[in-house]
């Protein structure tokens, strides 16, 4: 292993174990010396993340780590940022929407969510939560996104989600967009029935349901 491939490596296990310092130190450094930004990202702060997430899933870290690894890579990517969009090398896998449904004011899931698309490439639109059921629309319309993400947290407000599905299908934009959802309520076998593309029931599966949905290769 090169020294550059071995900085790399600790880069991403900074990021896993939340070392703010070493990983801001070691981006800067590897920037100086001309590594390809998009190489940092792949294999040091994509690989980190999904690294966070599967701790995440297997009880090894909780909520809070997760956010602040997030944090921590969103810090570096800054720096990265004003290089790749100079080379026009600022690339996502898609454009992605999430909200929580009307009525439903829980979006610590979806928040999860979000942070590991965004660390798997995405660009993620978080409309936040209690997201009216006509923003989901005007917000495809609009921004024009690859993928939608509902999630609901209570039975009540699930209810919601196909009527969603409806009016993108109504106004002639349920083919434009690929639809997900996921929430404690929600079941894969209910999803199906409501006309959802994708359903997952994690934020890891989640995740892997977008990249197909897509028909994006790991």
């Amino acid at each position: 292993m090169g020294d550059f491939d071995e900085k790399i490596v600790r880069l991403k296990n900074a990021l896993v174990i939340r070392d703010r310092k070493s990983f801001m130190d070691l981006t800067r450094e590897l920037v100086e010396k001309g590594i390809d930004p998009v190489d940092l990202i792949e294999r040091g702060f994509r690989a980190g993340m999904e690294e966070v997430g599967r701790k995440f899933e297997a009880l090894e870290i909780f909520i809070p780590d997760m956010i602040e690894a997030a944090e921590i890579m969103e810090e570096g990517l800054r720096i990265l940022r004003p290089i790749l969009e100079k080379k026009k090398e600022l690339k996502t896998l898609g454009r992605v929407v999430l909200g929580t449904i009307q009525g439903d004011v829980h979006e610590i899931g979806k928040n999860i969510v979000k942070i590991m698309l965004q660390g798997a490439g995405f660009e993620v639109i978080d409309l936040g939560r209690d997201v009216e059921i006509m923003r989901f629309v005007d917000c495809v319309r609009n921004e024009k996104p690859d993928l939608v993400g509902i999630s609901a947290l209570m039975t009540n407000t699930m209810e919601n989600i196909p009527k969603v599905i409806e009016y993108l299908r109504e106004l002639g934009l349920r083919d434009s967009v690929k639809v997900m959802v996921g929430g404690a309520p929600v079941l894969e076998e209910w999803a199906l029935k409501i006309g959802a593309d994708g359903y997952g029931e994690n934020a890891m599966e989640a995740v892997e349901v977008a990249k197909k949905l897509l028909n994006i290769k790991n």
